[in-house]
């Protein structure tokens, strides 16, 4: 964030300061020029970069929040605990946001922008900046949006807090101006894109999906506009097939940032040594989801979770039992409990999904329920979303993560959409299946939750919680800004009420 570059412009200067006492020979520019530096931005570069940040850029402790995960030890399962002593975790995707992707993309935006050439390069700079802005304001509410990002321009290093509507109503036109500004006679970041590499078909795809995901956030709010956007979105066309899903490949060697950031940082959390028992935070998966999968006998079980016996991994459907979130010690059957399958989940080299066809299908159908599309009936998109979200599991791990044909024919068998029900049931089951389809994103599965209620978990009131024993509505602004960004901090939460866990943002309302 812009607060933080104040930091590192101070430091910056000192550098130079000494450097100048210490160095006024007529060699200077020789002695102080490196020769493999850049007098300016490589915006290929810094795109990529980019990528690499706004995808890794995840709240994990969601995974227990929305009943993914949990664990035995207070710290490591505050999200499915809640406990006050380490609410400042939720501070993290606010804190990396601003000093990593979106700093990172207005630099590109600033070099990109005056060269008509380079508008394609532009257009997808200002989408990825929509998805990255997107993800902070879906967990914070109001938070720096048009002031941001100008410590290195403009030396504005206090940017005022917007307010979420005023946000969203710049980031759906953003979308909407970025998808129709694209030529295709133009050149395009290519190969430095690691989403689509510079495929412009697909980058419109992407820009119109976000566009429905967020018309549909604001369905409790604006029920207008949400309409508005959600057709907009629908003409312009959403990813619908496997083909166009928006994702970053991933290497399972190397250094970190090419590796999956939500496997890499379980596997060095809690799944390092693979026995079942030698978990460093004490985690496992979460009771409601593996009763989840196991009762409706869903073919994703095996692919998402191992028990350990005798330290060897086994997808046995039977053996799988996920822990519950009350334990507050080490169990004594704690072996016995499942956990993410390392092939798969925790993979290093495995896909990340940005936005997939499972998540599209899915909103489209509640648009039909709306009777905002009438391209397909419920039915066939609710099945749709379901085929997605079992084969992108191929997609994410292309040797692990098969699921053939007939398991995937069966379980549609048994689970149709039961359309004899109200909308209301409808939609309880089409985002119960969300919840499972968009599995390991949890960030994703929390707004979704926030908005339709579904799944209904049941929160868990655990000693020492920091939320009367409800499930969060939204995370906390850092500490940090009470001392770096005070005025615009007191406004926003002026505007917006009480920092705490149970104020609800601008679309998330009762």
């Amino acid at each position: 964030m812009k607060t933080h570059q104040q930091k590192y412009i101070a430091i910056f200067f000192l550098i130079l300061t000494v450097i100048g006492a210490a160095s006024c020979t007529k060699d200077f520019d020789q002695i102080n020029t490196n020769p493999e530096a850049s007098a300016q931005i490589q915006p290929s570069f810094v795109f990529t970069k980019a990528q690499y940040d706004g995808a890794k850029n995840n709240l994990n402790l969601l995974l227990g929040t929305m009943q993914y995960t949990t664990s035995f030890n207070d710290v490591a399962g505050f999200g499915s605990k809640y406990i006050s002593s380490q609410s400042e975790q939720s501070s993290a995707v606010f804190n990396a946001g601003y000093y990593q992707e979106i700093n990172e993309l207005a630099l590109v935006i600033t070099a990109v922008a005056p060269n008509p050439e380079q508008v394609n390069m532009l257009a997808a700079a200002r989408i990825w900046k929509a998805y990255c802005y997107s993800r902070i304001t879906d967990l914070y509410g109001d938070i720096p949006y048009f002031q941001a990002a100008k410590g290195y321009t403009d030396a504005s290093y206090k940017p005022a807090y917007d307010a979420q509507q005023a946000i969203y109503a710049d980031l759906l036109k953003e979308l909407d101006e970025a998808a129709l500004s694209f030529n295709t006679t133009k050149p395009t970041f290519a190969a430095a894109d690691l989403i689509y590499s510079g495929n412009i078909v697909q980058w419109k795809k992407f820009a119109y999906s976000l566009m429905l995901r967020l018309g549909m956030r604001m369905t409790k709010v604006d029920v207008g506009l949400a309409e508005t956007w959600v057709k907009k979105a629908i003409a312009g066309g959403v990813i619908t097939a496997d083909a166009d899903i928006a994702k970053i490949n991933y290497l399972s060697a190397g250094q970190d940032i090419n590796k999956n950031p939500i496997s890499l940082k379980l596997y060095n959390d809690d799944y390092i040594k693979a026995d079942g028992t030698s978990n460093t935070e004490g985690g496992k998966y979460q009771e409601y989801f593996i009763t989840q999968l196991k009762t409706n006998k869903d073919p994703r079980l095996g692919i998402f979770s191992v028990v350990y016996v005798n330290k060897v991994p086994d997808t046995t459907a039977a053996l799988q039992k996920g822990m519950p979130a009350t334990f507050g010690s080490r169990p004594s059957d704690f072996a016995t409990y499942s956990e993410p399958n390392l092939k798969t989940v925790v993979a290093l080299g495995a896909a990340k999904i940005i936005i997939g066809a499972a998540e599209t299908n899915f909103l489209l159908a509640e648009a039909v329920l709306r009777g905002w599309y009438s391209g397909a009936t419920t039915s066939v998109l609710y099945e749709n979303g379901l085929r997605s979200a079992f084969k992108q599991w191929a997609i994410i791990s292309p040797t692990d993560g098969i699921i053939s044909d007939l398991q995937i024919n069966t379980y549609i068998k048994y689970h149709p959409l039961v359309i004899t029900g109200t909308v209301e049931d409808q939609k309880k089951q089409i985002f119960t299946e969300f919840w499972k389809a968009v599995f390991p994103d949890a960030q994703e599965a929390f707004s979704s939750y926030r908005r339709t209620g579904y799944p209904a978990l049941v929160p868990n009131n655990y000693v020492g919680n920091a939320t009367n024993g409800q499930i969060f509505r939204r995370m906390l602004y850092p500490l940090s800004e009470q001392n770096l960004n005070k005025e615009g901090l007191a406004a926003a939460v002026a505007r917006q009420g009480p920092d705490t866990f149970l104020t609800r943002i601008w679309w998330d309302k009762l």
